[in-house]
């Protein structure tokens, strides 16, 4: 094939993969909490449903789940939409991590894929990857975004604003929940990858002054028995801690501000931990976490509504295979 045919035609490839994905993908609007449950449970590729009155006010967070091929998203602790999702595809697999979302464009096309429609695009990092309408065949087979359907995405584009948080976790090859792999690959100001600094001999190491501000993400690593918190993807605090629980699950709890006023720890019910959803933290859980008193002294008047706290096993530095998951991006958002 003459090469002056070959970009054309791959446009016209990219172009029809995305609109057939699209012209089969069916979606719902529910209007109570329990027709939304019941339809969440039995989508198929390409469908989804959106149910914004179940909780019309509160901080979003977006939880894609690369196992099962879905993306959930909760506002104040609730869970107001559910979509299938494809993701990358062997060789160019989604990372897995916490990330923001960096910039917004809702016509957005690739500059890599000679000009690929990208619809309601949601940037989660510079190199490339990002939430946006594309084509949903059932299983991964993306560049490494997140392709949903595009009246999900238009939605979803609807609620969001820079800076919330994404949380992509899961295994879409081996189709398991659970991961060993590290969860922190520190970056600098810039996005670049930095050294990481261990505590060696101190309990904990607090320098708020690295990222003044920014959206807060609290890690709690159950394997390294440590605590990290990132603000706007800078690591500004790292502790030693006692974590006696044995559940070998992935948590994700939001900070959200309850009917009386005040914050709330509230449980997402991600995929696979449907029971946990609206589940307040109750103080029991909260007291198998131990950590040094002016660590939490310093934490705590930090932690309000829109913080996220992930729980998991994976470590928070690199683990033996030297592979890392990245933990939010650190370039300031775009407009």
């Amino acid at each position: 094939m003459p090469s002056r045919l070959k970009l054309p035609l791959l446009t016209l490839c990219l172009a029809l993969a995305f609109y057939a994905g699209e012209a089969s993908a069916q979606g719902a609007k529910a209007s109570s909490a329990a027709e939304f449950a019941r339809q969440a449970d039995q989508l198929k590729p390409g469908q989804w449903v959106w149910a914004p009155n179940v909780a019309q006010a509160g901080p979003v967070l977006i939880y894609v789940d690369l196992s099962r091929q879905l993306a959930s998203v909760y506002r104040n602790g609730v869970r107001i939409g559910v979509s299938t999702v494809s993701t990358g595809k062997p060789g160019h697999e989604t990372p897995t991590g916490v990330f923001t979302i960096l910039q917004k464009d809702a016509t957005h096309h690739s500059s890599t894929y000679n000009n690929a429609p990208m619809p309601f695009q949601e940037r989660l990092t510079w190199d490339g990857i990002a939430l946006h309408a594309g084509g949903l065949p059932g299983f991964p087979e993306s560049h490494g975004c997140v392709h949903m359907p595009l009246e999900f995405s238009r939605e979803l584009f609807a609620v969001t604003s820079l800076g919330v948080t994404v949380v992509i976790a899961g295994d879409a090859a081996g189709r398991v929940q659970a991961t060993s792999q590290s969860l922190l690959a520190p970056v600098d100001a810039r996005g670049a990858a930095a050294a990481q600094r261990k505590l060696d001999k101190e309990p904990y190491r607090w320098t708020p002054e690295l990222s003044p501000a920014g959206p807060l993400n609290i890690i709690v690593s159950k394997q390294d028995q440590a605590i990290v918190v990132m603000r706007n993807g800078v690591e500004i605090g790292r502790s030693v801690a006692q974590i006696d629980d044995d559940d070998t699950g992935t948590h994700v709890i939001s900070v959200t501000r309850g009917a009386d006023g005040n914050p709330h720890f509230v449980y997402m019910g991600l995929p696979g931990h449907d029971a946990d959803q609206g589940r307040e933290l109750d103080q029991a859980t909260i007291e198998r976490v131990r950590v040094p008193k002016g660590f939490y002294q310093a934490v705590r008047p930090l932690v309000q509504p829109g913080v996220t706290i992930l729980v998991t096993q994976s470590s928070v530095g690199e683990d033996v295979m030297g592979r890392k998951l990245t933990v939010i991006d650190a370039v300031v958002p775009q407009p």
